[in-house]
Parts: C-alpha cells; sequence; structure tokens
C-alpha cells in the first residue's frame, strides 16, 4: 500500500505531461499566416497562377500547374474559412476549413460547376477581390493525424461542391504553353496529393500574439 501511494504523484505527474503534450502543436505543421507553395506529388508541378483569364467557361483569372521552383506566381497564403477563424500562427488542423489566397493577385483558389478546358471536369479558377471572394473559395484539408504537416502530403476537398484539388497531365498551348491544367475531381486519388514546398512559415504557436518565421 505505502509503495501505491508513493507511486500515485509520479503517475499523476506523468499523465499531466501527457495531456500538456497532446495540446503542443507539431513543430512542423502548416500554421495559418503561412506563404508556401503547394507541390502536386504526382505530377511535379506546383499550383500556381497569374494574370491569364480563361477564354471559355468562367472567364475568370486560370490557375494552373508548373514546373519551375522558383517563380513567384505559385505563392499561397494559408488564410481561414474567415477572418478571425485561423489566426497567423495556429497549426491547420487534418479536417479545417480554409482560403488559399494567391500572393501576387489577392485572388482566391476557387472552384465551381464550369466545365475545365482540357479534361472537361471542375474548372479551378483564382476569383476574389483583395482575398475577399464567396464561399465557392473554401477548401477542407484531409490528411490523417491532427495537423496538416509540411513532409506530408494532403488532399483538399472542396467545401461546396466535393471535388478535389487536382491534376491529370493535360498541357495548355500559348500564352501559357506547356503549363498543366488544375481542375476538380470528384474521387479521391493519386492525381491529387499536394505537399507544401518553399515559403514563410509562422512558427507553430498556441499562443498567437507569439509567432517567428522560420
Amino acid at each position: 500500500m505505502r509503495d501505491g501511494c508513493r507511486l500515485f504523484p509520479l503517475l499523476l505527474l506523468a499523465l499531466l505531461r501527457g495531456l500538456c503534450h497532446g495540446r503542443e502543436p507539431a513543430p512542423g505543421a502548416v500554421t495559418c499566416g503561412s506563404v508556401l507553395k503547394l507541390l502536386n506529388t504526382r505530377h511535379s508541378v506546383r499550383l500556381h497562377s497569374h494574370e491569364v483569364k480563361y477564354g471559355s467557361g468562367s472567364g475568370q483569372q486560370s490557375v494552373t500547374g508548373f514546373e519551375a521552383s522558383d517563380d513567384a506566381n505559385s505563392y499561397w497564403r494559408v488564410r481561414g474559412k474567415s477572418d478571425g477563424s485561423c489566426q497567423r500562427g495556429t497549426p491547420v488542423r487534418c479536417g479545417q476549413a480554409v482560403r488559399l489566397t494567391h500572393v501576387n493577385t489577392g485572388k482566391n483558389l476557387h472552384t465551381h460547376h464550369f466545365p475545365s478546358p482540357l479534361s472537361n471536369n471542375q474548372e479551378v479558377s483564382a476569383f476574389g477581390d483583395d482575398g475577399e471572394g464567396d464561399d465557392l473559395d473554401i477548401w477542407l484539408v484531409q490528411c490523417s493525424g491532427t495537423y496538416w504537416e509540411r513532409e506530408a502530403a494532403v488532399r483538399f476537398k472542396h467545401f461546396r461542391t466535393e471535388a478535389f484539388l487536382s491534376i491529370t497531365g493535360e498541357q495548355y498551348g500559348h500564352p501559357i504553353r506547356g503549363q498543366r491544367e488544375v481542375h476538380g475531381m470528384p474521387t479521391a486519388n493519386q492525381h491529387n496529393y499536394w505537399k507544401a514546398m518553399e515559403g514563410v512559415f509562422i512558427k507553430p504557436s498556441m499562443d498567437p500574439t507569439k509567432h517567428d518565421e522560420l
């Protein structure tokens, strides 16, 4: 009995440490406010946009897959479903709703029921002004575990249409020759895995007032 009494405080301390550790953000987690490039792991191209509009469908700003790793038009900012819902430095959880805002043009990654120009899948575009668009800009981060880890491949499932952000390899001609079509697909498969690559990542923190850049 005496041994049990001595062990009890140690067990309690271990339990408390375990609970605290469970609330700790993963050091490699993607966080709100981070700016990054996303690589399609099947086709080795980065999610890209530019001031070139589709000549069909919605006529909105086109989104493509681009091979070059050093192009500034491949940077996207991770934001919440709404302002204030994803404070800077907070790790993004698996299943969380996010917006991806194109840094150079201020438009959000977007999809809707227009056919994509090459594959006739669901068109993916960049939409809105200064980061403000509509509820068709919202994507769910699909991953295993608790947080979106930078080393892990994840999927983005559209909040409204349930399409997955995908590339299947179709290439454009002039004026964006060689760039790949990005579109939405109804099923999860090898064409819709993405991995965080180059960027400026805000350190994970449970206190959103304290952050730094890695």
